[in-house]
């Protein structure tokens, strides 16, 4: 009976968070960042419109120029502050981000700092002003990370804040080799509830990208078997080595 164990491909990024664990976060596409925009243009259009109607009912009091003036500077503002202040005070997403499910975050797992909102909201000048967003859409489609040109000075990048693929989702494979020997027996005094609670952690972690799920997951494991994580292997590593071993094991044992 062969063993098996969780098998997923995604486009995605690695970070590595203050407990120094190594997470891979999916990455957002050149398309699910043009439909943000386009959400947030749209905003901005009815705005306008909405705008357009206000002037005409200030035009009969005879205050139809000043409004207009008035309105104008308020929207010119809006339109330019529109996305810095957004990302800094609602967790580096516009309406359009929100809507989309991607948010901008920084290249070491971390919240961007003001510092790195500031820069790739600057760099919009070169990305969308002076190249007329070709620029933008160059960076994107040809950088690793999917970074336009602010994300690369501000060591960011968009991620989706719902994984494409769910745990509950993903193919099971075979190991590669019949001849796999665990790296930890003590899994086996392990239950198929624990397991289960293992996969819940797992999954909950790919709806909610709270790593200290992960973490505390695996001090709770290595204090219950007295077992210690080697050198050079991570948290999120360590889980899914637990996975391995178990599937293995309770096989061979069946």
């Amino acid at each position: 009976m062969k063993s098996y164990i969780i098998f997923a491909i995604m486009n995605t990024i690695e970070v590595s968070t203050t407990q120094n664990i190594d997470i891979e976060y999916d990455v957002a596409g050149l398309g699910e960042r043009i439909a943000a925009w386009f959400i947030d243009m749209g905003i901005f259009i009815l705005l306008y419109l909405a705008g357009v109607i206000f002037v005409g009912i200030l035009a009969g009091t005879g205050a139809s120029e000043v409004g207009f003036v008035v309105l104008l500077v308020i929207y010119a503002l809006l339109y330019v502050f529109y996305d810095l202040v957004c990302e800094v005070f609602f967790n580096g997403q516009s309406v359009g981000k929100r809507a989309m499910k991607i948010r901008v975050i920084s290249l070491d797992g971390t919240q961007p700092t003001i510092g790195q909102y500031l820069l790739r909201w600057l760099f919009r000048i070169v990305d969308f002003v002076l190249t007329s967003g070709v620029g933008a859409i160059i960076s994107v489609a040809a950088t690793k990370n999917k970074q336009r040109i602010g994300d690369i000075v501000a060591h960011t990048t968009l991620i989706k804040t719902t994984p494409r693929t769910q745990l509950s989702a993903v193919a099971f494979r075979p190991l590669v080799s019949d001849d796999y020997q665990p790296l930890f027996p003590e899994i086996g005094q392990l239950s198929d509830r624990d397991m289960e609670l293992i996969h819940e952690v797992l999954q909950n972690f790919t709806k909610s990208g709270n790593n200290l799920l992960i973490y505390n997951m695996a001090n709770k494991l290595k204090n219950h078997l007295k077992i210690q994580i080697p050198q050079g292997m991570n948290e999120m590593q360590f889980l899914h080595t637990v996975v391995k071993d178990y599937n293995f094991i309770t096989a061979r044992d069946a």
